[in-house]
C-alpha cells in the first residue's frame, strides 16, 4: 500500500473527529447526584490520608453534610419547578428531571441521612479495650476469628470506609429512578448494588453469617443484573435506541425516520415483550417481589442491621421508581402485555409474604416477609395505570421508608450477651422492662398493619383506592386479605412483648447515642404525622406523579 493510499486513509478517518460535539450537561440539575457521588470520593481519600482516629468523625461529618447538601438541592429544584411546569430530559437524554424522579430523589436522601446515624451509633456494645465500638468488624478483610482480626480489635480499629460505600450505593439510587435510557439504568442498578453487596459482609457480630448473607445476595444480584442486561439488548434491537422516548415510539408505531440497518428486526414483538419481561424481572429483583425474593430473608438476617434498615428502605424506594418509569414511561402501549402478569407477582407476593411470616422465629426475618408483603401492595398501585396510581406509590415508598429505618433501629437496642437478640422469645416481657422501646416498635409495628392513625393506614389506603379505580378491585380484595393475614403476625410481637413475663436471662435494652434516638424519633413522627394528617403529603405526592415524556 502506498504511502500516499495511507494517508488519504488517515485524513478520512480522522475528518469527522471535528464534528464531534462537547455533551451538554445540566450540572445544576444534577447537582443532587453530583455532590453525593463527590462526597463518596472524598470519602475515600479521607480513608487514605486521615490518621485513623479522626477517621470516623471526618467520615460522618462528611456524609451527614452531603447528604443535607443534596436534599436542598432537590428541595431547590422543585422550588425552582422543575418538578412540574419545567420538568424535561437533562444531561443529553440519560437523565429525567421531573417530579417523581425529584420525589424519590428526597425520599432517598432523607431515608440516608437517619440510615447514615445508625450506622455512626457507638455506644450500643459494651467498649472493647478502651475503645467504643460500631456495628461493623474492625478489620473486614482479616478471616473471623483469626489473630489478625483480634489484634484489629484490640487495636481500636474500625470499618469507616461503610460511610463512602454508603454514600456510593445513595448516589446510584439517585439516578435509578430517574434514568431515562436503559443503559443509565443499568449503570445506576449496579452503582447502587455493588456497595451494597460489600456492605453486607462486614458485620462485628456473627461474621460468618454476615459473609453468607453477603455472597447469596451477591450471586442471586448477579442473575439479575445478567437478566436485566440481556433484556437491554433485546430492547435495543427491538427499538435501534437505549433511550425510554424512542423505544416507546417504536412500540406504538409513532416512530418517524427508520435506520435501514435496524428496518429487520425493528417491530419485531418477540424482542419488546422477551426484552421488557427480563428487564422488569431484574427490577422485581431489587423489589423482593415473589418469586424473585429468596434472597431476602437470608440477607436481611445477616448483614449488620444498620445495613438492613437502610438496604430495606432505600433499595425499594429506587427500584420502584424506576419500575414506575419503566411501565409507565416506556410501555403505555403495551399495558394489556404486563399488567396480568403484574397481578400474578403482586397477588402471590402480597400472600406469600403475609403468610410465611407467621412461621417465623427471628425479628429481622419476620420483618424480611413483611417487606416482600408489602412490595406487593406498593405493586398494586403501579398496576392502577393513573396519575393516582403514581401518587399513591411515592406516598407509600415515602411513609415505609420511615417506619423500616425506625424499625430495625429499634431491632439494633435489643442485646444480650451475644450481640442483638433478634430471637422472638427474647423480647418476651420488654415492654415491662423497657416500657418506652417496646411501645415505640408497636407503633411501627401498628404501622406495617396499617391500622388507622398512622401512616401505614394512609398509604395502603391510597394504594388501594387507585387499585379499585383503575379496574383492580379483586386485587384489593386479596390486599385486604394478606393485610389481615400480616396483622396477626405484627400483633403477636405486640403480645409477646407486653403480655408474656419477662425471663430473668432475657436481653437488656442498651441507651444509645442521640444519633439512634434522632432516628427512631423522625420515625416515629413521620408514623404518626402521616397518619393524622397525610392530606398535604398525599397532595405534594400527585403534584410530583407527572412523567416527562
Amino acid at each position: 500500500m502506498s504511502a500516499s493510499a495511507v494517508h488519504s486513509l488517515w485524513t478520512t478517518a480522522a475528518d469527522p473527529i471535528s464534528k464531534i460535539d462537547a455533551p451538554k450537561i445540566e450540572y445544576g440539575q444534577l447537582s443532587p447526584t453530583l455532590i453525593v457521588i463527590g462526597a463518596a470520593v472524598l470519602g475515600v481519600l479521607v480513608e487514605a490520608f486521615v490518621p485513623r482516629k479522626a477517621r470516623y468523625y471526618v467520615q460522618v461529618f462528611l456524609s451527614v453534610v452531603a447528604l443535607a447538601a443534596a436534599f436542598a438541592a432537590v428541595v431547590a429544584l422543585a422550588a425552582g419547578g422543575y418538578g412540574t411546569t419545567k420538568a424535561h430530559i437533562a444531561a443529553m437524554g440519560a437523565i429525567a428531571v421531573d417530579g417523581p424522579a425529584l420525589f424519590l430523589q428526597g425520599t432517598i436522601l432523607l431515608a440516608g441521612i437517619v440510615a447514615i446515624f445508625t450506622f455512626a451509633e457507638r455506644r450500643l456494645d459494651p467498649e472493647a479495650h478502651g475503645n467504643r465500638v460500631d456495628s461493623f468488624a474492625a478489620q473486614a478483610a482479616s478471616v473471623p476469628g483469626s489473630d489478625s482480626e483480634k489484634a484489629a480489635v484490640k487495636a481500636g480499629f474500625t470499618t469507616t470506609e461503610v460511610f463512602p460505600l454508603a454514600l456510593f450505593a445513595i448516589g446510584g439510587m439517585l439516578v435509578f429512578p430517574a434514568a431515562n435510557d436503559l443503559l443509565t439504568l443499568f449503570i445506576a442498578l449496579e452503582v447502587f448494588s455493588l456497595p451494597l453487596y460489600l456492605l453486607c459482609a462486614v458485620a462485628r457480630r456473627k461474621r460468618l453469617m454476615s459473609q453468607e448473607a453477603a455472597v447469596k445476595y451477591f450471586l442471586l444480584g448477579a442473575f439479575a443484573s445478567a437478566f436485566t442486561l440481556f433484556g437491554i439488548a433485546l430492547l435495543y434491537g427491538y427499538a435501534g435506541s437505549v433511550s425510554y422516548a424512542t423505544i416507546a415510539s417504536v412500540a406504538d408505531g409513532s416512530v418517524q425516520n427508520i435506520d435501514p440497518a435496524l428496518a429487520d428486526t425493528m417491530g419485531n414483538d418477540a424482542l419488546l415483550l422477551i426484552g421488557m419481561a427480563l428487564v422488569v424481572m431484574g427490577l422485581l429483583f431489587k423489589v423482593g417481589a415473589v418469586p424473585f425474593h429468596m434472597w431476602t430473608p437470608d440477607v436481611y438476617q445477616g448483614a449488620p442491621t444498620p445495613v438492613t434498615g437502610f438496604m430495606a428502605a432505600a433499595t425499594k424506594v429506587a427500584a420502584f421508581g424506576a419500575l414506575l418509569r419503566l411501565l409507565y414511561v416506556v410501555l403505555p402501549g403495551l399495558r394489556w402485555d404486563w399488567r396480568p402478569v403484574m397481578w400474578a407477582v403482586a397477588i402471590v407476593t402480597m400472600l406469600a409474604g403475609a403468610i410465611v411470616a407467621i412461621t417465623q422465629t427471628d425479628i429481622k426475618r419476620l420483618l424480611a416477609y413483611s417487606s416482600i408483603a408489602h412490595a406487593g401492595f406498593i405493586l398494586a398501585g403501579v398496576i392502577a395505570t393513573s396519575p393516582d396510581g403514581v401518587s399513591s406509590v411515592l406516598f407509600y415508598l415515602g411513609a415505609y421508608s420511615f417506619v423500616t429505618i425506625g424499625a430495625f433501629a429499634v431491632v439494633t437496642l435489643v442485646r444480650d450477651a451475644g450481640g442483638e437478640a433478634t430471637h422472638l422469645s427474647k423480647w418476651a416481657g420488654l415492654g415491662r422492662r423497657s416500657p418506652l422501646v417496646a411501645a415505640v416498635f408497636a407503633i411501627f409495628l401498628l404501622a406495617f398493619a396499617g391500622i388507622p392513625l398512622t401512616s401505614g393506614f394512609a398509604g395502603k389506603f391510597a394504594v388501594f383506592k387507585a387499585a379499585a379505580e383503575g379496574g383492580a378491585g379483586a386485587l384489593v380484595v386479596v390486599g385486604v386479605v394478606s393485610s389481615a393475614i400480616a396483622a396477626f403476625f405484627y400483633i403477636r410481637v405486640i403480645v409477646v412483648m407486653f403480655f408474656s413475663e419477662p425471663k430473668a436471662d432475657g436481653p437488656t435494652v442498651a441507651v444509645p447515642s442521640p444519633l439512634t434516638m434522632t432516628t427512631i424519633a423522625v420515625g416515629v413522627a413521620v408514623t404518626v404525622v402521616l397518619g393524622l394528617a397525610p392530606q398535604y403529603f398525599l397532595d405534594l405526592a400527585s403534584q410530583a406523579s407527572v412523567f416527562v415524556r
